[in-house]
């Protein structure tokens, strides 16, 4: 771990659960001999709202190392601490960290849906989108809109990537706009509306706690990978798949595709697609892919013959999911490369979330 104390500057940014402030620290020098001042985020779920003025002290080690975190700091701890006042629940996330916390989980007895949860085992046939990246999120809902913008859709952020749901600016401003009925965090993720224990119950309180008519499965940002077959968090996709058919869910795993990652096991589909749906993944899937695409069919057909599952290939028309993603109300970014960058990454979880709303007709 890499620490610095710093003094908080000003606060330059918010959204639900975060707050963002630069924060000026005496160890890094810019030119001359100025101090210099690195943006950082403090969860207020944690630490409350630091003030300006205030001594901090910075978990560095990512922004020093230029991983991909967002170029930023993250606040540990504060000279001013906050109020501590116990709130109900008793299931424990970030388990035996130095900032684990208690919180209550829709399925613990506690809870006011726990009746709801005690035997509930079946989705009811709810359409269950799987995704690898984060930034799959808001294309995979602009998706859906494009057949029915009054669906009901919820997120469950399983813990591969960030564990915080507040780090999260896109779901933040998804939910801003309507385009979330709800969030659950599941495992050791947390922050979501409704926190549960598991992925498993953590579909089935999207479907009879939130009520939803399609939920999307996706780690939350930062996914971590190695270059190696099987060492990479999108390894979970597969296994969601399971959790959803297990449960009588719809499954759909959504393609990682790209056209532009200088990678070549990214290329068209990409190997995390190729492993996670076609080893990992015992039950069988829709797997959507954008009609007129020859390469990407041949690809995804290659993928489903040499699958444990018999997955079926979907060629999705693609008219007008271009200008629906263009009117997202959040910042379409996969790898940091854009919409005009890289469209087909876009598209590809669209066509996903355009078929899953399909299947609801009928």
């Amino acid at each position: 771990m890499q620490w610095r104390t710093g003094q908080v500057v000003s606060r330059t940014r918010e959204w639900p659960g975060a707050v963002q402030y630069a924060v000026a620290v005496p160890e890094l020098r810019g030119p001359g001999s100025e101090q210099e001042t690195v943006a950082a985020l403090a969860y207020t779920g944690l630490l409350g709202e630091p003030q300006v003025g205030e001594e901090v002290v910075l978990n560095v080690s990512a922004l020093l190392r230029g991983l991909g975190t967002g170029g930023l700091a993250f606040i540990v701890s504060r000279a001013d601490l906050p109020p501590d006042e116990p709130g109900p629940g008793h299931i424990v996330k970030a388990r035996y960290t130095p900032l684990q916390q208690m919180l209550l989980a829709v399925d613990e007895q506690d809870s006011p849906h726990h009746p709801v949860l005690a035997d509930a085992d079946d989705l009811a046939g709810m359409p269950v989108i799987v995704a690898d990246l984060h930034s799959a999120l808001p294309a995979v809902i602009a998706g859906i809109r494009t057949v029915d913008e009054g669906l009901r859709v919820a997120y469950v952020m399983t813990d591969g990537g960030a564990l915080p749901l507040a780090f999260s600016r896109s779901v933040a401003g998804l939910a801003g706009v309507g385009w979330l009925a709800g969030t659950l965090t599941v495992g050791q993720a947390f922050g979501g509306d409704l926190e549960a224990v598991t992925l498993h119950t953590g579909l089935l309180a999207a479907r009879h706690v939130l009520r939803a008519d399609i939920t999307v499965v996706i780690q939350g940002p930062g996914n971590v990978g190695t270059g190696t077959r099987w060492g990479y968090s999108g390894v979970a996709c597969g296994e969601a798949i399971n959790a959803a058919a297990v449960l009588g869910g719809r499954p759909v795993g959504a393609l990682r595709v790209s056209d532009a990652d200088p990678r070549e096991r990214h290329r068209g589909i990409s190997h995390h697609s190729t492993t996670a749906y076609s080893r990992v993944a015992l039950a069988p899937a829709d797997l959507p892919v954008p009609a007129g695409r020859a390469d990407l069919l041949a690809q995804a057909r290659a993928l489903a013959a040499s699958a444990t599952a018999d997955h079926r290939v979907v060629a999705v028309e693609t008219e007008g999911l271009l200008e629906a993603l263009r009117g997202s109300p959040v910042q379409l970014s996969t790898m940091g490369r854009g919409l005009d960058e890289d469209p087909g990454a876009f598209i590809a979880a669209a066509a996903a979330g355009r078929h899953a709303a399909t299947l609801l007709r009928g």
